[in-house]
């Protein structure tokens, strides 16, 4: 899938070229791909059927409207873990009938509010939040479907940061307690039991931990089968990885994967909900931002580009690899730069040593694989507007979210205090 490719050395989205998007919106602005978005959803529902499975897109990893109603339009349920997130995923078309609402921190007006909704699932992370929601449920006159999360004490060999499935993380239930929850759930009027929940972690690159996931989610399933309880549904959660490094860390095939969860899970007679996030919406975008300055240190060449960790955090939160490609073709030697940006903060470097063609002030550049965790995590630090996105389809594109100007940005505090 190349929907970022050169042509006659300019760089293009689909049948858009970058530098168009950048003279009409402005940079930094993230772009999206909508042929790349179906692809992605396609090669999901290739391998997990709609007859017995439902893909819950991972609503934290975009969360913009248009991405999520792209998919719901699709078929794709969502994965929420707060009532800001159910109510984007609402407002965007997703029937509450295919939303699951994770997180460990469920408030009762979250709880109330989704039952309400009639949602599909609660993924319960904890003895207290159960009975919290069994007491929620019943004075709201509602019976809460419930999937336990367990947590299996498994390393994802991952990102310590993104790792959830180790006994140190503070996610879901030790598997150890699990019999014990599910008894308890039992006896609660408010609360009606049908199934188990696991997500060990994210950008997960191997697929034995996914194996040791699943298995743990067998042999629970028929554990707790065998004490009399219903389990209807497993929530595999998701985590499967992406390629930051163009073909330098590949990821395993969803092919592989789907497999995997098909042979070990596929014969206990259970609904597969599946939550891909960055599988989805990770490689169908990009953040296009233009060289502010070259400056040349003491010791290093500095690229200054006016995209910042406010725009895209990932690398400055997670020492994360992006790779950055020029948006036209340039000649000449190699140059090793310090890529940064205008935040006050020496944290503020999308890249170290980075090899790229001479580049000049002015021109453009495209950090790549930027669609999941980066546009939904930027904030207004040092009072910069947040990142506009844009979404491209064939030779057409639409701004799916705009630049706030700076007064609607500092209009928003209120400039009366107490002194």
């Amino acid at each position: 899938m190349a929907v970022f490719d050169y042509r006659e050395g300019r760089l293009y989205a689909e049948d858009v070229p970058i530098d168009k998007i950048a003279q009409q919106v402005q940079t930094p602005v993230y772009c999206y791909s909508a042929s790349a978005l179906r692809e992605n959803y396609q090669s999901y529902t290739e391998q997990f059927k709609p007859a017995n499975s439902l893909i819950c897109f991972a609503v934290k990893a975009n969360s913009n409207q248009a991405i999520i109603r792209a998919l719901g339009k699709m078929g794709a349920g969502a994965d929420v873990v707060s009532e800001g997130e159910l109510r984007r995923a609402l407002l965007a078309g997703i029937p509450a009938s295919k939303i699951v609402y994770s997180g460990v921190a469920k408030t009762p007006g979250e709880m109330r509010f989704a039952l309400h909704q009639d949602i599909r699932q609660f993924n319960v992370e904890s003895e207290p939040e159960l009975e919290l929601l069994n007491q929620v449920a019943i004075a709201e006159g509602k019976q809460a479907p419930v999937a336990f999360r367990i947590n299996p004490d498994i390393d994802a060999r991952t990102h310590e940061k993104i790792s959830t499935g180790k006994a140190s993380n503070k996610f879901g239930i030790p598997w150890t307690r699990a019999h014990e929850a599910y008894a308890r759930a039992a006896e609660l009027p408010g609360i009606r039991g049908q199934g188990i929940d696991i997500h060990i972690g994210s950008q997960l690159t191997q697929l034995e931990p996914f194996e040791a996931a699943f298995h743990c989610l067998a042999d629970l399933t028929t554990g707790l089968r065998d004490l009399g309880h219903n389990i209807s549904v497993l929530d595999i959660g998701g985590g499967l990885g992406i390629d930051y490094e163009d073909g330098n860390q590949l990821p395993p095939d969803i092919t592989d994967y789907a497999s995997l969860a098909n042979d070990i899970l596929g014969n206990l007679d259970c609904q597969l909900i599946v939550e891909p996030g960055r599988s989805l919406v990770g490689n169908i975008g990009i953040l296009v931002s233009r060289v502010i300055y070259i400056k040349e240190g003491e010791r290093d060449r500095f690229l200054i580009i006016d995209a910042g960790m406010n725009d895209l955090l990932r690398p400055s939160m997670y020492d994360a690899y992006h790779e950055i490609v020029p948006c036209e073709h340039r000649n000449g030697e190699p140059v090793t730069y310090q890529v940064v940006g205008p935040i006050c903060e020496t944290g503020d470097t999308f890249a170290r040593n980075r090899t790229l063609p001479p580049l000049l002030s002015g021109d453009l550049v495209a950090i790549k694989n930027a669609g999941a965790y980066g546009a939904v995590m930027a904030s207004s630090y040092n009072t910069r507007p947040l990142v506009p996105e844009v979404l491209v389809d064939g030779n057409e594109f639409i701004v799916i979210r705009p630049r706030p100007a700076h007064d609607e940005l500092i209009n928003a505090d209120t400039p009366v205090g107490l002194i």
